[in-house]
Parts: structure tokens; C-alpha cells; sequence
């Protein structure tokens, strides 16, 4: 395995085009000045001005405007960075656009202070003139028992980027400062980064080589640990104090008011996957374990494929063959979107040095969506692949057909779409070949990267968040050896005798930058649970229930996450959709263990 190339030496063909943003590097400054300056004007225009509900819409038309410029030039200084977080340049590029962001927001923060400073009926009767904003209108009287007074409101609107400073040094720490060398294993050397590891090493078919460079991964990570926490800490400690401020009873609540979700749905999510699924799971392991005869299951073999030796490389262009086949189903402009997508470079897929890991799909209004992935040419990054053009897709058709203000749905929802693509990926892949290895080796793909991934890795993120959370609500802090220990304590109650949870593993908190994006972990299990539901029915009904599926997608934000899966035809409000699911899952695995009887009888 190469040591990761320099972002330089890096085929064009394999980044993004991030030129449909901003043409030329030299204009981001002079535009950003600009955009500092308009947003100064609107202030001196527009504020005291908003007395009636004809006023109401003069401003908030004129404000959205305004927001839509941001958006292409913060989403350059942002991709530029995630694409490579050692270039100086684009460090200090996105720290200006944080710096400006500051000045805009606080200058800009008076809007909805004096919205919501107006009598309900105003604002009732500016929604009934112009009916584009009345969503909009409707979300910000949820917030006004939240509302502080318009100067704390600007003071906080201005220290918007010292909020974001966690994340950041988080990222750096991560993806810079580590530097994880080389380590040993069968008398060679072998590269490791944080890439190498999440992409290759962590899949690896021999157990000493994978085991060793799990350990070396978490050497480093140790080094780490107490900075990471603190930073961490920080964070965590920066959202009970708003939440306090804006008089939420606990952390929990104010980071699911944005969600418009409840308690119980939060909570629901977490504790019946955490008991009914991980039954199914400890079978899982225990195949996988049998298969690649190892004596005991560990932490670091989880990720491991269940049949090692099939498992075919495939390059790009079969990785947009699978994608575009399995999404057919979702009809001709779907299909459009994507051969936009794979033509016009809006994945930046190659694998280089201070690259973000993991996987992510930015969306900038007015703009098209853009990609980043590491591809490894094996299939759990054409499930990878075909998830992220599920946000694509999302956001290409509520874009299309909804204002900046109501394109983006409650973040509960958001992960609907995405795994939605992966499972009609699944559902073509099983019904295009059957030979049974072909078979197992798809099946334990969509259990290993679909459910595994979002059903156990990020639910046991959200079970861990879960607990640092009650701990912040009960006027604690945090240090490495608390967090250490939560994460351990959430590992062994899922996992029980089956898998042995080695050093090393109660550090997984410090890889995942979910942490700094509020309740972020449980919502891929809740739009699992949606698309799951949503793509047996395609798979039954076909383009009747496609319909329904895209005019949920064009919904944007204009539902709550409720309604949107009602649209759907699944009901989130009950447990009967998150138990469907598990037994689904429980399906999955008995058909492996069937198969694996079947190869090998």
C-alpha cells in the first residue's frame, strides 16, 4: 500500500470543480469585502424598519438575497480546505470567510430580533401577503420564547466563528498535526494515516497486519487524547451554556428543537436498537468470525468481509455503472443528475494527504451539489458512492422546487435519502445475479457498510453522545479518561462475551467529527429506518411509490420530519417502522448464515 500522494500530484479528473463556485482564487477576497459591505448596508437600510407586515416581506425578501450570495464563496473556502487541510493557503482562506461570517452575522442578527419584537398578528398577516415565507415565518415564532435580547443576539451572531473553533482545531489536530508514520507487521513496514486506516487497514484480510495497524492507530490517537478531550470538552460546554441562556431545560432538548423531534423519538432510536438489534449483530460477528477463522473476535476485526477472499476490485466507471442500474428506478431526471454528477466533476473521489475522511455530500443553494469520498475500489465505497448522491439528489430536487429558506429538512430527515440509495443499490445487486457467492458477498455488503455502519457505528456514537450529555445536564465535565470510559461501557453492553473489546477501542470517540454537529449519530439510524421501510415498497409497487418518494425530496424543509415520513407512508411516531427494521436486519443475517451452509455444504 502507496503512502498517500500530495493533493498536487493528484489527477485533475479525480477532484471536484470547484470553479463553478469561484472562477479564479485571486477574486475570493475582493468579494468577500464586498459581501461584508452589502451586509453592513442592509443594516443601515433596513433596521427599524420592519413595522408592518408590507415591510415584513420588503426585508425578508432583500435577506434571502443576501444569504443566497454567501453561499457559493463559503462553500469554496470550506471544500478547498476539507480537500486539503495542510495548505496554508486554504487555511487562511476559510479563517477570513470565519472572520467575515462573524461581522455579517452580527450585523444581519437584527432581522430576526425585530421579527419576532412584532405582535404574532403582524407576522400571521405577512405570511398570508406572501405565502413563500410562511413557513419560514411559522419556524421563527416556535422560537420566540428562546429569543434574547437583540444586543445578546448580535453579540453572539459576531462570535459565530469563536463557536466553530472546537470543530476546526479538532479537524487540525486530526488531520494535520497526527502523523502515524509507518508500522510493523510479518517483518515489513507499512504506511498508516487516518485514511489508510479507515479505507484499507480496517478491512484488511490478514489478521496480524490489520491488528497491528489497529494498535499503531490507536497509539496515536492515545497521544491525543487529553487535547482532543479538552477541545471537545469546550464544545460541549459552549452548547449548555445557550441552552441555558435560551432557557431549555437540558442540552438534549435545545439540540432537538432545530429538529422539531421530541424526546421520545430521540430516545426511542437509540434504546430499542441497543437492545433488540445487537441479538442479531453478536450472530453477525460470530459468522464473520467462523469465516475468517479467528480465534477470538476482536474490536479491531469488525470490519473485516465475511468472505475474504471474494471480494472484486472494481474502478470507477463499475462503481457508475452499479450506481446508475440501481437507480433507474428513480426515473429520467434522477438519472440526469447523475451523469451531471459523474461528467462534470462534482466528486472529488482520489485519495490524498490532509483530505477530510470519511464521506460527505455540501449542497450550496444555487449552486450543485459536490462529493468527497476516498475511493478504495472496493464495494462498501460504491455504497458509499451511491449514499452521497442520495444527498445529491435530495438537494438537487428541494432546491428545485423550494426558496433558500425552506430547501433544508429537519436533520432527523437527512439521512433518508442517502441510505435510501443504498438500498435500492442492494435491491438491484440481489436481483441481478445468482451466484451465491455473488450473493453473500452483496448481502454482508449491505449489513457490514448499509447497517453496520449506520445502524451499529453511529448508533453507538449516538448511545456514547447520549451519556456525555447527561453529564453536561448534571453540571459535569468531561476528560479523556470519562470519555474513555463511557465509550467502553457503551461498546461491551452492545457487543456482551461475543466480541472482545481491546485497548484502543474506547478511543473511537475522538474519530468522529459528527460529535461537534450536535445530535447528529442518531439520525442516520432514523433515516435508515425510513428508507428501509420506503424502498420495500418501490421494490413492491414501483413508480407509484417512486412519485411519492421525489415530492418528499422537493418537500425540503416545509415539513416536519413527521409529516415528510407520512408523505412516505411510514409513521415514525410508532415503534413498528424501527422494529420492521430490525427484523429486516435479523432477515439479512439468517440468509448469510443460510448461504454460508449452502457454499460451503
Amino acid at each position: 500500500m502507496e503512502v498517500l500522494p500530495l493533493r498536487k500530484d493528484v489527477p485533475l479528473e479525480e477532484t471536484w470543480n470547484l470553479q463553478d463556485l469561484l472562477e479564479n482564487d485571486a477574486d475570493f477576497e475582493p468579494i468577500l469585502a464586498q459581501l461584508v459591505e452589502e451586509a453592513v448596508n442592509f443594516e443601515r437600510t433596513y433596521q427599524g424598519t420592519i413595522t408592518d407586515a408590507s415591510k415584513v416581506i420588503d426585508v425578508l425578501t432583500a435577506f434571502e438575497v443576501l444569504q443566497v450570495q454567501f453561499v457559493p464563496i463559503g462553500t469554496y473556502a470550506s471544500l478547498n480546505l476539507q480537500a486539503d487541510r495542510t495548505d496554508d493557503v486554504a487555511q487562511m482562506r476559510a479563517a477570513k470567510f470565519g472572520t467575515a461570517v462573524g461581522k455579517i452575522s452580527s450585523a444581519l442578527s437584527f432581522v430576526r430580533s425585530e421579527l419576532l419584537a412584532l405582535d404574532e398578528k403582524v407576522l400571521e398577516e405577512a405570511a398570508t401577503l406572501s405565502p413563500l415565507y410562511e413557513h419560514y415565518l411559522q419556524e421563527l415564532l416556535k422560537q420566540k420564547p428562546h429569543q434574547l435580547q437583540p444586543e445578546v443576539e448580535k453579540a453572539l451572531a459576531a462570535l459565530s466563528s469563536t463557536f466553530e473553533a472546537p470543530y476546526e482545531i479538532y479537524n487540525t489536530t486530526k488531520l494535520v498535526d497526527m502523523n502515524f508514520g509507518e508500522f510493523e507487521a510479518n517483518g515489513k513496514k507499512h504506511p498508516l494515516s487516518f485514511v489508510l486506516f479507515e479505507n484499507d487497514w480496517e478491512l484488511e484480510v490478514d489478521t496480524n497486519v490489520r491488528r497491528a495497524a489497529f494498535d499503531a492507530f490507536s497509539s496515536k490517537l492515545r497521544d491525543y487524547q487529553h487535547t482532543t478531550a479538552q477541545v471537545y470538552n469546550t464544545h460541549i460546554q459552549q452548547e449548555k451554556t445557550i441552552a441555558d441562556l435560551r432557557g431549555f431545560d437540558s442540552v438534549i432538548d435545545y439540540l432537538l428543537f432545530d429538529q422539531d423531534v421530541d424526546q421520545s423519538l430521540y430516545h426511542r432510536q437509540i434504546d430499542l436498537i441497543t437492545q433488540e438489534l445487537a441479538p442479531h449483530m453478536r450472530r453477525y460477528a460470530k459468522l464473520v468470525q467462523q469465516a475468517n477463522d479467528l480465534e477470538t473476535m476482536t474490536f479491531a476485526d469488525l470490519k473485516i468481509a465475511l468472505d475474504a477472499s471474494y471480494d472484486p476490485k472494481l474502478t470507477m466507471a463499475e462503481a457508475k455503472d452499479y450506481v446508475e442500474k440501481s437507480l433507474a428506478v428513480m426515473g429520467e431526471d434522477y438519472q440526469n443528475m447523475l451523469e451531471r454528477a459523474f461528467n462534470d466533476r462534482w466528486i472529488d473521489f482520489a485519495p490524498n494527504k490532509g483530505k477530510s475522511t470519511g464521506a460527505f455530500c455540501s449542497s450550496p443553494y444555487g449552486s450543485h451539489p459536490y462529493i468527497l469520498m476516498s475511493w478504495n475500489e472496493r464495494m462498501n465505497e460504491v455504497f458509499t458512492l451511491t449514499h452521497e448522491l442520495g444527498h445529491a439528489g435530495h438537494f438537487v430536487n428541494a432546491q428545485g422546487h423550494q426558496s433558500y429558506f425552506n430547501s433544508r429538512p429537519s436533520l432527523y430527515f437527512i439521512e433518508a435519502p442517502s441510505t435510501m440509495n443504498e438500498m435500492l443499490l442492494a435491491n438491484y445487486l440481489l436481483t441481478h445475479n445468482d451466484d451465491l457467492r455473488f450473493k453473500r458477498w452483496v448481502i454482508s455488503n449491505i449489513v457490514a457498510k448499509t447497517y453496520y455502519h449506520n445502524f451499529v457505528t453511529h448508533l453507538l456514537e449516538a448511545a456514547y453522545q447520549r451519556k456525555v450529555y447527561e453529564l453536561v445536564d448534571a453540571g459535569d465535565s468531561v476528560n479523556a479518561t470519562v470519555l474513555n470510559q463511557l465509550k467502553r461501557t457503551v461498546l461491551e453492553d452492545f457487543w456482551g462475551d461475543t466480541v472482545e473489546i481491546t485497548e484502543g477501542a474506547e478511543l473511537t470517540w475522538m474519530r468522529q467529527p459528527h460529535y461537534y454537529m450536535g445530535l447528529y449519530p442518531y439520525t442516520y439510524s432514523a433515516g435508515l429506518t425510513i428508507s428501509t421501510q420506503v424502498s420495500q415498497r418501490i421494490l413492491k409497487e414501483g413508480s407509484s411509490a417512486v412519485d411519492e418518494w421525489l415530492a418528499v425530496l422537493q418537500a425540503g424543509g416545509t415539513k416536519s420530519p413527521v409529516e415528510l415520513a407520512q408523505m412516505a407512508g411510514v409513521d415514525v411516531t410508532t415503534d413498528q417502522p424501527l422494529r420492521d427494521t430490525i427484523a429486516y436486519i435479523g432477515h439479512l443475517i439468517d440468509e448469510l448464515e443460510r448461504l454460508t451452509k449452502e457454499i460451503e455444504g
